[in-house]
This record gives structure tokens, C-alpha cells and sequence, in this order.
């Protein structure tokens, strides 16, 4: 094996909220880190409490970057719009980390996985727009909500747009994802693809488009899924395998 082979690209993770980091709360954040693992990176954790300065330090370290899902949702005041009564309190931490991490990965060209709220920071921060409460703003029979930990976890089709890379990594044209989630992407941000969909039409996934490099997001939790599901898997190999193959930095 080559000692490019053998390189395990750092990917940064950061915390999901600053409640849950100043808590202790590490199994939130565990079944990524796991999964980054799996795929072959070393995953970083990214603390919410960091300077611009210090936030900046570390970001030069990683080669590729996944941002997790987050019981907070995105203040709606940042894609101009009236807050929806049943949008959750935004974490202003997880926010301002997210955006200068979001920031640098497009400047840096370097891969970015973002997941469930995470993809939902990432179209915000590229000027798109969120549907703020899907069971009530969406006709739909798909259950994309997860009630809680006591009930099973809902799943649903998606439909993958052809030619796209998920498609590619999916080999198929349709998969099956577990679901929860209240809001999704609306409008998508600058340079942003669709390339799937539930039946119902709402969001399940984006691509970068042009030479943004390996920029994805998902709204769905692949993470929960590597054990079981080969498309879950392959996102995270994709994911590192992208950071471990860029052309260096200068």
C-alpha cells in the first residue's frame, strides 16, 4: 500500500450544539466520528466555543469537513424571513462556526459532507432558503420526522437525479433513507444542484456544481446507516477519499 493509501485525511467535525459540548454530550457526535472512521479519515472534533483566530488555526490542519445535524435550526432571520412557530431556537455558536467553516472549505476547495442540518447551514450560508416546518407548509403523507428515541425510526424512498455523483455512488437510480427532520432545503443556494428528492418533492439532497470540488449534502442521517446501507458507507470513503487524493495546498 502506498503512502498516499496509508494517509488518514483529518476531517473536522463540529459539535452539534454548545449545549451539548459544555455537557459532555459525546454520544450525539459519536456515530459521525465512527463513520468518518470507517471511511478511512481521523476525525477531529471542532469545538463551538473557539475565536475566529483560533477556529481559522485549526480549519488549515483539516483536509475535509462534515457538518452534523442539530436539534437547533437555522435562524430564519438569515434567509429574510418571518420565524415559522414551530422553528426550534437557533445556536448562534453553531452557527458562526459553521459559516466560517463553510467559508473556508469553498475557499480551499477542500471536500465537505453536510448533513440533515447541516445541509440546511450550507444552503442558508450560499443564499438559499429553508421550508421551515414540513408538516405544516408541505402536503404530504411521508412521516420525515423523527418523534423520538422510543419509536422506530422512519424511513422513505429518494429518488436520485441521473448523472449525478450520489446517483453514481447509489448505482442505482432510487434508494431508501431514514428520515428526521422538520425542515429542508426550499430555495436552493448559489452554485447548489438538486440530485434527489422524496416522493413528495421535498429535498433530500444537493451537489455543488462547477469546480467547487466534493461538495455534498444530504438530509438524511447516513451515519446511523453504515452498518446496513452501502450508499451510507460510500459517502464517507467518498467524502476522505476526496481529501486524501486533492492536489496540495500552497
Amino acid at each position: 500500500m502506498s503512502r498516499e493509501e496509508n494517509h488518514r485525511p483529518r476531517v473536522g467535525i463540529p459539535y452539534r450544539t454548545r449545549k451539548e459540548e459544555l455537557t459532555d454530550q459525546c454520544h450525539n457526535i459519536a456515530p459521525y466520528l465512527q463513520a468518518v472512521r470507517l471511511g478511512g479519515g481521523e476525525p477531529v472534533t471542532i469545538s463551538l466555543t473557539l475565536s475566529p483566530q483560533a477556529l481559522e488555526s485549526l480549519s488549515q490542519t483539516l483536509d475535509a469537513l462534515v457538518l452534523p445535524g442539530s436539534p437547533a435550526d437555522v435562524d430564519p432571520s438569515r434567509f429574510h424571513s418571518p420565524r415559522h412557530s414551530k422553528t426550534a431556537p437557533a445556536d448562534r455558536d453553531r452557527e458562526r462556526t459553521d459559516f466560517a467553516l463553510l467559508k473556508h472549505a469553498f475557499a480551499e476547495r477542500k471536500p465537505l459532507l453536510a448533513i440533515c442540518y447541516g445541509i440546511q447551514s450550507m444552503n442558508v450560508f450560499l443564499g438559499g432558503t429553508l421550508v421551515q416546518d414540513i408538516p405544516t407548509e408541505v402536503y404530504t403523507k411521508i412521516q420525515h420526522s423523527w418523534p423520538g428515541q422510543d419509536a422506530p425510526e422512519p424511513q422513505h424512498p429518494v429518488l436520485f437525479e441521473p448523472g449525478s455523483r450520489l446517483a453514481r455512488l447509489a448505482g442505482a437510480g432510487a434508494g431508501r433513507v431514514n428520515s428526521s427532520h422538520h425542515q429542508s432545503v426550499l430555495d436552493p443556494g448559489r452554485n447548489l444542484r438538486v440530485v434527489a428528492r422524496a416522493p413528495d418533492g421535498v429535498i433530500e439532497a444537493v451537489e455543488a456544481t462547477g469546480n467547487s470540488g466534493l461538495i455534498m449534502g444530504v438530509q438524511w442521517h447516513p451515519e446511523r446507516m453504515t452498518e446496513s446501507d452501502p450508499l451510507a458507507r460510500a459517502l464517507f470513503r467518498e467524502l476522505v477519499d476526496a481529501a486524501r487524493h486533492a492536489p496540495a495546498r500552497a
